[in-house]
């Protein structure tokens, strides 16, 4: 497995890029999302939008994302405090995307209770994380 490793990595960074991409765009679309009346057919084209940017993209590479990450985990061990952070923030990130599938569900039934401004503030936490993630991997400091 280790002569795979730096394929195993490339992928692992692919799948993450297309995550992030999806936890940075759709808090972006319920923005836009909330100030569309409901039964509207501006907001049936979100909905199809934000059904499919979650189930199509952002759930298959969590999935993968997860997959090849403890693939990596099982070739170079859980050393380092930095893994354990990073970790950390991946199970973050992790259960931010079931509150964004749960927003999903709740504006397919119209029945979201959230205003813009609690999207653009949620819309936040992804940054964060993957500031923490890659100084955590990137320069180790601990």
């Amino acid at each position: 497995m280790a002569e795979f490793y730096l394929w195993i990595k490339a992928a692992h960074l692919m799948a993450v890029i297309a995550w992030m991409a999806g936890l940075f765009y759709l808090p972006r679309l319920f923005v836009y999302h909330v100030d569309t009346a409901a039964g509207s057919a501006q907001s049936e084209t979100f909905k199809v939008m934000e059904r499919r940017l979650y189930k199509a993209i952002m759930v298959p590479a969590m999935i993968a994302s997860w997959l090849l990450g403890l693939t990596l985990i099982g070739i170079i061990g859980l050393e380092g405090i930095w893994l354990w952070v990073k970790l950390t923030a991946v199970l973050g990130l992790t259960g931010f995307q079931g509150l964004l599938g749960r927003h999903v569900r709740l504006f397919a039934a119209d029945r979201n209770a959230h205003s813009g401004r609690y999207f653009r503030i949620i819309n936040e936490v992804p940054t964060l994380a993957m500031v923490l993630i890659v100084i955590m991997v990137i320069v180790k400091p601990f």
